[in-house]
């Protein structure tokens, strides 16, 4: 079910960039780990063969993020597994990117937008849902005063196709507005707390790194 929630003043910078493309990528600030470097005793001469140490993977490495629960960790642990170019806290920041994209997106009724940024299902949604307000003359007015939290709900890795729901909670102010400009329903004066479960979607051996929205609830 789709809630009708206002775009974060914030994420207004990001509008006209495809945002989605920067969940599941690396941070640029993220700090190369250190490579040991193992001598040989003074007394040992080896031969340049035999100093040449094969390449080994380094373990996956997660970050401190205090908002995944043990039950989703091993699912997280394998992901990052699956897809080298995956970090956690560069998805959750690209989730919330997302999330006000596709809300600022359906508000407008830019099926464009939508039809890049989610699945065939959740598309097929929104798009119902605009051709009705537009067809009843309506339009929103909507803002999103800004999103208080974003955690990792649920996570898994069914084969190669990796799925993180995120917890939206976030403060809105609606309006709808009938064919003449009237408010028939909400008020920008008051904000009401709202909570989404959106679930995104990637195959974790594709090239391109872009995740889609994959599925909504209500939190």
């Amino acid at each position: 079910m789709i809630t009708e929630i206002v775009i974060l003043a914030a994420i207004a910078a990001f509008l006209g960039l495809r945002l989605y493309s920067v969940l599941g990528e690396r941070s640029e600030h993220e700090e190369e780990p250190a490579r040991h470097r193992f001598d040989a005793p003074d007394n040992q001469v080896t031969s340049a063969a035999d100093r040449q140490v094969a390449p080994v993977r380094e373990p996956v490495r997660l970050r401190n993020v205090d908002n995944v629960s043990s039950a989703n960790e091993s699912a997280i642990r394998a992901i990052a597994s699956a897809d080298p170019r995956f970090d956690l806290l560069a998805f959750l920041e690209g989730a919330k990117a997302a999330y006000g994209m596709i809300l600022e997106a359906f508000w407008q009724g830019d099926k464009e937008t939508l039809r890049d940024l989610t699945d065939d299902d959740v598309y097929a949604g929104f798009s119902a849902a605009i051709d009705a307000r537009e067809e009843a003359g309506q339009t929103l007015d909507n803002r999103l005063i800004r999103i208080e939290d974003a955690t990792v709900h649920a996570a898994e890795l069914d084969k190669k196709t990796a799925r993180i729901s995120v917890l939206f909670v976030s403060d809105i102010a609606s309006v709808t507005r009938d064919k003449d400009g009237n408010v028939i329903a909400g008020s920008l004066d008051d904000a009401v707390e709202s909570r989404d479960i959106w679930t995104f979607m990637r195959n974790v051996d594709a090239m391109d790194p872009n995740w889609v929205l994959d599925e909504t609830d209500q939190g």
